[in-house]
């Protein structure tokens, strides 16, 4: 059997020469794309190098991830080539308490590059889940290390049905996307991240000031719909979603009581039934 990174031509390999050319100039907010053919995880790496000092704006991208995660630790895995998985590392200057708003801020970014080449109509599930319909076609995740931030992100490209790991999964090939060239879509995709980022620092993380709370909201597949949201200890609170505080939150009301729900804080968050 072939096992050449050019034996599936319709999953070409990504070139780190031309991701850097096309990203990493003076001013930007990118300083380095490294690509390597495969890893456990690339948040995990962007982690160790961001104790070791790292500076910010490095992307890494894998081509295999063997050990990827999702939140709470959940497994993540796609094919090699089948989809974009890289993180990014950022260290910045707003408050702690707005930077809940970071990985909102990635997947509003994400989901603007995606509907603008790809000409789908993606939506966000909060706290973290690009949807198309009801079915997921991206995950992000946020880490704290240190005084750092790493980002990463799970895209589903030319991943087909036969190989999605459960039937709520999707991707740009099986919707039938005017684009499923990782490529242009990496460059958008880090891109639409740097625009939002600068505009969220240079208001000192104020999601309402930068205009971030409004784009979220936009595409929002969450609020304004009654929830079903799953609590540690099979707890369950219904009630409808109806905003993002400043700190990234979701606000359920439920019974006329308005409840706050940090990421950490939920299982799981379900359209009612």
């Amino acid at each position: 059997m072939a096992t050449s990174r050019y034996s599936d031509l319709d999953r070409p390999p990504l070139s780190e020469a031309a991701l850097n050319r096309a990203l990493v100039r003076p001013g930007t907010l990118w300083t380095g794309v490294t690509v390597v053919e495969t890893t456990g995880s690339t948040n995990a790496d962007l982690a160790v190098a961001a104790q070791a000092g790292a500076e910010q704006g490095r992307v890494l991208v894998a081509e295999s991830q063997v050990a990827g995660r999702g939140r709470l630790d959940r497994a993540w895995s796609a094919p090699p080539r089948s989809g974009l998985t890289f993180s990014v590392l950022l260290r910045p200057t707003a408050p702690v308490a707005a930077q809940g708003w970071l990985p909102l801020l990635y997947g509003v970014a994400a989901a603007s590059a995606v509907r603008r080449l790809a000409e789908v109509d993606v939506r966000l599930k909060w706290p973290n889940d690009l949807l198309v319909g009801e079915r997921k076609l991206a995950g992000v995740l946020a880490e704290r290390v240190d005084d750092a931030v790493v980002i990463g992100m799970g895209l589903n490209v030319s991943l087909r049905a036969e190989e999605a790991p459960v039937e709520t999964a999707t991707s740009l090939a099986i919707e039938e996307a005017a684009c499923v060239d990782r490529d242009p879509l990496l460059r958008a995709v880090l891109r639409e991240v740097e625009s939002h980022y600068r505009e969220w620092e240079a208001e000192g993380g104020d999601a309402e000031a930068a205009g971030l709370r409004a784009a979220y909201l936009a595409v929002s597949a969450t609020v304004g719909r009654e929830v079903r949201v799953e609590l540690p200890g099979d707890q369950v609170l219904t009630g409808q979603a109806t905003g993002i505080d400043g700190s990234g939150h979701l606000q359920v009301t439920s019974g006329g009581e308005r409840y706050t729900l940090g990421a950490g804080d939920v299982v799981h968050v379900r359209a009612a039934r």
